[in-house]
C-alpha cells in the first residue's frame, strides 16, 4: 500500500544509500548554481558585444570591480590555500562519516539464503537497472564501453572554442543539455529507481509503497514483431530444408532490422536538425570533420536508446524490437 513513510525513511537512512541521498541534494543545487552563473555570464557577454568601448576596458567579471584587486593572482598562496582548505574539510567529513555510520556490510555469504532485494552498490545501480531493459552483454559491456569511449571522445569531437574556463549557457547550450539529459536525466534517474523503487524480487514498488516479499507479479510483455504477427511462414518456401525449422527466427531477425534502422536514421536526422537550428550552431557544425560528426551522432543516438527503451517497456510492454539467436535489442 502507499503511505509507508517509515519504510522510505529506512531505505534513505541505509548506510549504503546515504551517497544517493547526497546526490539528490547536491546535484540539483550545483546544477542551479552553475546555470545561475552561466546566465550571469551570458548577460555580461551580451553587454560587451553590444558596447565595444565597454568591452575594451571591462574587467570581464560579473562581480563589481574593486580597486584593490590585483591584475595577477599567483597559484601560491591563493589557489593552494583554497585547495588545502577544501581537502581538510572533505577529510573531516569522511572521518566523521566513517566513525558515526557503520559500513554497509552484510552477513557472510550463504548459498541457501539470498538477499532480497539483491542490489549492486549505489554506483552500479544504474547498470543493474539497465539489465532490466537490455541483454546482459549490452547493459553490462556495450553500454559502459560507449559511456567510457564517449567521455574520452568529448575533447576530440568538441569543435566549439568558446566556453572554456567560464560558465555559459548561450555558447554551450547543446553541451549543457547533453549533460543534463545523459547524466541527470538518465543515469541519476536509473540510480534513484534502483535505490528507492526496486524492491523484493527487484520488482517495481512506488515510493512509500510497502515492500511485500510475497508479492507475485505477472508482466505480459511482447516483442515488437508480435504486433505484426511475424512468424516466418513466407520464408518456409524460400529457405533450404535444413533451415525451414528456423524460419520464424530468421523472419524475426530480418524484420527487426527495419525498425532499428529507421530509428537510427530518424534519430540522427533529428539531432542534426537540432544541432544546426541556429546560425551559431551551424558555424560550429561547419568546423567539424566527417569523423567528428559521425562519432557525435552515434553517441547521441545510443544515449537516446535508454529512455526510449524505458518508456516502451513500461508504457507499451514491448520487451525487444530486434530479436535474433545471438542478441536482442
Amino acid at each position: 500500500m502507499l503511505g509507508n513513510w517509515h519504510q522510505l525513511w529506512v531505505i534513505a537512512s541505509n548506510p549504503d544509500n546515504i551517497p544517493v541521498v547526497g546526490l539528490i541534494i547536491l546535484v540539483p543545487f550545483f546544477t542551479w548554481f552553475g546555470l545561475r552563473q552561466a546566465k550571469a555570464n551570458d548577460r555580461l557577454i551580451a553587454r560587451l558585444e553590444a558596447d565595444p568601448e565597454l568591452a575594451r576596458k571591462h574587467h570581464r567579471k560579473t562581480q563589481p570591480y574593486h580597486p584593490s584587486w590585483q591584475k595577477e593572482v599567483h597559484v601560491w598562496p591563493y589557489l593552494l590555500r583554497i585547495e588545502l582548505l577544501a581537502a581538510i574539510i572533505i577529510t573531516v567529513i569522511l572521518m566523521v562519516w566513517a566513525l558515526k555510520i557503520n559500513a554497509p556490510l552484510e552477513q557472510p555469504a550463504n548459498a541457501a539464503v539470498t538477499m532480497n532485494p539483491a542490489k549492486a552498490p549505489w554506483y552500479f545501480l544504474g547498470l543493474q537497472e539497465m539489465l532490466e531493459y537490455f541483454d546482459p552483454w549490452i547493459a553490462g559491456v556495450a553500454m559502459p564501453t560507449f559511456i567510457i569511449l564517449g567521455l574520452m571522445a568529448i575533447p576530440f569531437i568538441d569543435a566549439n572554442p568558446l566556453g572554456n574556463g567560464y560558465y555559459t549557457y548561450k555558447q554551450r547550450r547543446y553541451a549543457v543539455w547533453t549533460f543534463l539529459i545523459g547524466f541527470e536525466g538518465i543515469w541519476l534517474v536509473l540510480t534513484l529507481i534502483g535505490t528507492f523503487i526496486r524492491g523484493p524480487g527487484f520488482m517495481w514498488f512506488w515510493p512509500t509503497q510497502t515492500w511485500d516479499p510475497d508479492r507475485v507479479e505477472f508482466l505480459a510483455t511482447r516483442n515488437f514483431d508480435q504486433f505484426f504477427h511475424i512468424n516466418g511462414s513466407w520464408l518456409v518456401h524460400i529457405l533450404p530444408a535444413s533451415q525451414k525449422a528456423s524460419a520464424a527466427l530468421w523472419a524475426k531477425g530480418l524484420f527487426g532490422i527495419i525498425p532499428v534502422g529507421l530509428y537510427f536514421l530518424i534519430a540522427a536526422w533529428i539531432f542534426y536538425k537540432i544541432i544546426t537550428s541556429s546560425p551559431f550552431s551551424r558555424k560550429i557544425f561547419g568546423r567539424m570533420s566527417l569523423l567528428q560528426v559521425v562519432v557525435m551522432e552515434i553517441l547521441l543516438v545510443v544515449m537516446l536508446t535508454m529512455p526510449i527503451t524505458f518508456f516502451m517497456r513500461h508504457l507499451l510492454r514491448i520487451k525487444y524490437v530486434w530479436e535474433t539467436p545471438w542478441f536482442n535489442l
